[in-house]
């Protein structure tokens, strides 16, 4: 089968499909892709299932070389690539020749680019899934980040033919990433004040260097939690908000831990998650809450969007 040659790799540039979702009992986070949005219309446009593994990169991508050629798609943030030093389009499918070189260049907007390729990245899967969870060396290309010199294989079509895609200007105007997160109510909200809760909802907050796909440090205005509350270790939902001693939220993110002892102020609904996978350090963001039925609405409106794409 057709091979991938890694010259660069990039930051940190991993494969990732939708991830393993209903293994938190045993201690296994979901992790896939940090914008799914992205990876789905990626697949969309080289005629993948949505869900086929691709390259995930962040915030400077990889240079990679095509010995027997490929179709191609790059999707999410620009990362201003080119292909044999020529530019090569966002949101479109193209051809790879024969020894072909993708360079993929730094962010020009949010923090990662998904490189899909048709027939996929055909890695080992691990509890169904070809995800890379870097922290626990699972699944992906060895359980970690891509290297120079390592060679990854394009999986077989799943279609017998190439079917030219696009995704509709509608589409990009619904789907593109946002930076007012809306959240529901998390676990231990009624542990905050009406003050603390009305400081978290009306301040803005700046991601700091501490953030990757376990999770988001944030900082801004620091949020108290009232004396008294004693937690006991809980699970913890993929986009909790907990907020630990200092008053500074931290989103938990697609790598996050299972458990956790820090109460929860909110989570950011499923709708938003992948606009958390484009966020940068020193991006600035705000809180909405939204109630449970306009957060399942929400859901299901992206959702038909996507299908329509």
């Amino acid at each position: 089968m057709p091979l991938i040659r890694v010259d660069s790799p990039g930051l940190f540039t991993t494969v990732q499909d939708l991830g393993r979702p209903g293994f938190g009992p045993i201690g296994i986070s979901a992790s896939g892709a940090a914008d799914s949005i992205a990876l789905r219309l990626g697949n969309k446009l080289v005629d993948n299932p949505e869900g086929a593994a691709a390259l995930e990169m962040t915030l400077l991508g990889g240079t990679f070389v095509f010995p027997e050629g490929a179709r191609a798609a790059l999707s999410g943030s620009g990362f201003g690539a080119t292909l044999d030093a020529a530019p090569v389009p966002l949101w479109a499918a193209f051809d790879i020749p024969p020894d072909g070189k993708l360079r993929v260049g730094p962010t020009r907007s949010g923090a990662r680019c998904y490189l899909c390729l048709h027939g996929g990245i055909a890695v080992p899967l691990f509890l169904g899934s070809a995800s890379t969870h870097v922290l626990s060396g699972l699944g992906g290309l060895e359980g970690r980040a891509l290297r120079k010199g390592d060679l990854l294989t394009i999986g077989p079509p799943a279609l017998s033919a190439f079917r030219p895609r696009s995704i509709s200007a509608a589409a990009f105007a619904r789907l593109s990433p946002r930076k007012l997160l809306r959240v529901t109510d998390g676990t231990q909200a009624d542990w905050f004040s009406e003050a603390s809760r009305s400081i978290f909802y009306n301040s803005v907050y700046r991601v700091t260097e501490e953030a990757n796909r376990m999770g988001l440090r944030l900082d801004g205005s620091a949020i108290a939690v009232r004396s008294g509350g004693q937690m006991i270790t809980e699970g913890v939902p993929l986009g909790a908000i907990q907020v630990p001693a200092g008053g500074q939220p931290i989103v938990l993110f697609v790598e996050q831990q299972t458990t956790g002892g820090y109460p929860k102020i909110a989570n950011v609904i499923s709708a938003d998650l992948a606009s958390v996978g484009q966020l940068r350090p020193r991006d600035e963001v705000r809180f909405e809450r939204v109630d449970l039925a306009t957060a399942r609405r929400f859901l299901q409106e992206q959702e038909e969007f996507i299908r329509e794409a």
